[in-house]
């Protein structure tokens, strides 16, 4: 999920109806039976790459942002856990106090607990994304499908919120949404979802329901594969 999609309506931060929204609709999904892992993105606190451009040292900025996602991984795992669905957080940096060390045979030990795993803090790495991260951990414990939830229901020709023009894809190749340049991931998370046969749904996880209808087999949003 992208931290920007937590803001909701808000500008900046948390909206807290967006994540118990958030809450509801991954319940509704492990209700089913589903494992759920989640990656979430930072920047509704702060992104290290506005951070360079704006004099940041990029390294600096980039553990400035992995520390953002930990925030907001902790607050999904608080809400999860607020109405009974057990939650385990797992990051890539070191913060016992937090969360414990993610591992791909922890992460599929709490799985078979019964929890969701929140997997904050990125790579652990700078200069990697948080779309570069989903896709790294989602091969890593052998996901089905990444789901990449944002403010935008699909893949379009251009940009939605600028363009009114803009049409969208219901389905793409890796290779169409390559050539036809489309801002999906980025490249290192384009490779590892291509490579790996893992599918990418783009979808707009700020509409309630969404996420169970994907699962359920609706077609919600773009599907990449």
């Amino acid at each position: 999920m992208s931290g920007e999609s937590l803001m909701g309506n808000d500008g900046y931060g948390i909206s807290t109806a967006i994540l118990q929204q958030y809450a509801t609709d991954i319940k509704n999904v492990t209700d089913k039976g589903v494992q759920v892992g989640i990656v979430i993105g930072g920047g509704n606190i702060f992104r290290g790459l506005k951070g360079a451009a704006e004099g940041f040292d990029r390294v600096k900025g980039d553990q400035i942002g992995m520390l953002a996602t930990i925030i907001n991984s902790m607050a999904i795992q608080n809400a999860l856990q607020n109405i009974g669905v057990k939650a385990a957080l797992l990051t890539a940096v070191h913060i016992e106090s937090l969360g414990e060390r993610f591992s791909k045979e922890t992460a599929l030990r709490r799985f078979a607990e019964g929890s969701v795993c929140i997997i904050g803090g990125g790579t652990g790495n700078p200069f990697f994304t948080t779309d570069t991260a989903s896709a790294l951990r989602a091969v890593e414990i052998e996901a089905d499908v990444l789901l990449k939830g944002t403010r935008v229901d699909g893949i379009y020709t251009a940009d939605p919120e600028k363009d009114p023009k803009a049409e969208k894809y219901e389905q793409l190749s890796f290779d169409e949404a390559f050539s036809k340049n489309l801002k999906v991931m980025d490249l290192a998370a384009f490779a590892l979802c291509k490579e790996n046969k893992l599918p990418l749904v783009v979808f707009d996880m700020n509409k309630a329901g969404n996420l169970l209808r994907i699962v359920q087999g609706e077609t919600i949003g773009t599907r990449v594969n």
